[in-house]
């Protein structure tokens, strides 16, 4: 199979790229294992809802089996963090010697893990911005513009001027682990405390508790990176995430929507790599080390 991009993931944020890129001409594969959502997209294509309700539907290929993606030069990989390790191995049966794997997905340790079967030539390190909500399988609603950033890579090429045919906002920049930690300060803030409440994103700000258990958590983030020698892109970690909690106010976020589904979480690639991280420079971080397990507990692993 002969495809200009392959899009690893059937989940919102997978439906949202592979509907836009297929909308700007490119052809299109989605490489997955959840079987409604590769049902529903091999029969409706991917689907996307505006913000007036009027749904949009654009054809892409789907397939469970990387075999059928051997030789593909350009992935991007949208899955949860617990999913890496799998979807490694499958990229490793397909990716071209030449090929690169963008990773745009949450917390820490994607890359790592990419390129332990890989190759570290083989995979880019990227984080975005851009929200979207899986409203069902194939089915998606942007959640807001966001940013891509993208650490440079020789690679890259294609794929860069894919995302911006289909009017994505493109960073190219030196160092993406600064944005890594960066998004990581605002996803422990926000995230858990969303799950384990049950509440859209700017409820935090108006629950004195909530807020000052945010601020912890970004607080406790920020030491960590600065621990790792991370330059963060913000001075004032709780600002950065307060803002983002402000601006994403009525969203759920993707935490929230796994804890309401009874799905597995990115926690671990979260919260518990922070404390992991911390652990390493024997500083304690109280408020994630609670987050971690508490959101655990929640879906019972």
């Amino acid at each position: 199979m002969n495809t200009d991009i392959l899009i690893v993931g059937t989940g919102a944020l997978a439906t949202l790229f592979a509907a836009r890129l297929a909308q700007s001409g490119r052809r299109v594969t989605m490489l997955g294992t959840w079987k409604d959502g590769l049902d529903a997209l091999s029969k409706n294509g991917a689907r996307l809802v505006d913000d007036n309700g009027k749904e949009y539907q654009f054809d892409v290929q789907v397939t469970n089996n990387p075999r059928e993606c051997v030789g593909i030069k350009h992935a991007l990989v949208l899955v949860k963090a617990w999913q890496t390790e799998q979807v490694a191995r499958q990229l490793a049966e397909c990716l071209a010697e030449d090929g690169v794997a963008v990773t745009l997905q949450n917390g820490l340790g994607n890359r790592e893990t990419l390129a332990q079967h890989l190759g570290l030539d083989r995979v880019a390190l990227g984080t975005t911005t851009t929200g979207a909500t899986l409203l069902g399988p194939g089915l998606a609603r942007a959640g807001g513009e966001g940013i891509i950033s993208i650490e440079q890579h020789p690679s890259l090429g294609p794929i860069e001027e894919a995302l911006r045919a289909a009017k994505f906002n493109v960073h190219i920049v030196e160092d993406a682990q600064s944005l890594v930690w960066g998004k990581l300060v605002i996803n422990a803030a926000i995230n858990p405390l969303t799950a384990l409440l049950r509440v859209p994103n700017g409820q935090l700000l108006e629950r004195p508790s909530a807020r000052r258990m945010m601020s912890s958590l970004a607080h406790e983030t920020a030491q960590v990176a600065s621990a790792e020698k991370i330059n963060l892109p913000f001075t004032d970690p709780v600002a950065a995430a307060e803002e983002v909690a402000r601006k994403t106010g009525a969203n759920h976020s993707s935490m929230f929507q796994d804890v309401l589904r009874g799905a597995p979480t990115e926690i671990d690639a979260i919260c518990g790599a922070e404390v992991k991280a911390a652990q390493k420079h024997h500083i304690h971080p109280p408020a994630n080390w609670a987050c971690w397990n508490l959101v655990k507990a929640l879906v019972n692993y």
